[in-house]
């Protein structure tokens, strides 16, 4: 027993000995971390994806979904993709898309598109502020972008019209205007409802009593066109304060209205 202990002892002790079992140690520890990648990196998942475009404020029903398989690292390195079926789908506590989102057709879901319905506000006049008063303002397919105007987007209008001398007037009149929502001919929401369709026909805005009547009697004089422009999506994160860009163009749609005596007006909007 004791020669064995020697001879082992002495086998460890050599020095070729010591670098061939660090090297077989190495290529093992390689071996086992390389398949652990591979095999991570080619594992797959199930993940629920729109088996039909799903609309704005649209309730998320088991036939409107399916699954399909894709890497794991796909879900591990997008933390905001909804991985599980029962992310967007309750049966008690129903899913809905998001107010000025939609869901394409064969496109996966995400965190900011999915919210409980009953967090949804069907009705978009209802958190409009205190001393705020609705304004609508026509609009068209083609004014719209192609209907690419949200509620809750940041738009600029600009005025168009003509001077007494028959010039062209065209200039931005109020900037960072936000969209309480888009509606049709019918004046039916297209972004609030179970089942929305149709062609933009109204912007409706919340705005101070003041933008108000400025907006309201633009809306009035037949020779002044409002025109909506769209930022980009940097211009709705940050949007910053609802103001009057040009007092030239204010004083031009206030030269075709008539004051009233007696009208009170609020502290001014900047």
């Amino acid at each position: 027993m004791g020669n064995i202990v020697t001879t082992f002892k002495r086998f460890l002790s050599n020095k070729n000995t010591v670098t061939i079992i660090g090297v077989m140690l190495g290529i093992v520890v390689l071996y086992v971390g390389y398949n652990y990648r591979v095999n991570h990196a080619i594992e797959t998942v199930s993940i629920p994806y729109a088996k039909q475009s799903i609309k704005s404020t649209e309730q998320i029903t088991q036939d409107l979904i399916g699954t399909t398989e894709v890497l794991r690292s796909l879900v591990t390195s997008n933390k905001n993709l909804l991985s599980r079926t029962n992310q967007v789908i309750n049966s008690t506590a129903p899913f809905c898309v998001n107010v000025g989102t939609s869901v394409p057709q064969g496109a996966f879901f995400y965190n900011e598109q999915v919210l409980p319905c009953k967090g949804i506000n069907s009705n978009a006049l209802k958190d409009m502020p205190d001393g705020y008063k609705a304004v609508a303002l026509n609009v068209d397919l083609q004014s719209t972008y192609g209907n690419s105007m949200y509620p809750g987007d940041y738009i600029d209008l600009y005025v168009k019209m003509t001077s007494d001398e028959g010039k062209i007037i065209y200039g931005e009149f109020i900037t960072k205007l936000p969209i309480l929502d888009v509606r049709d001919s019918n004046a039916k929401s297209l972004f609030y409802g179970s089942s929305v369709s149709g062609t933009p026909a109204l912007l409706l805005f919340a705005v101070p009593q003041e933008l108000y009547l400025l907006i309201s009697k633009a809306n009035y004089v037949g020779s002044v066109e409002l025109v909506p422009v769209p930022g980009n999506a940097s211009y709705t994160s940050a949007p910053g304060e609802t103001a009057v860009k040009s007092e030239y163009l204010r004083n031009q749609i206030l030269d075709y209205t008539q004051d009233i005596p007696d009208e009170v007006i609020p502290d001014s909007v900047s």
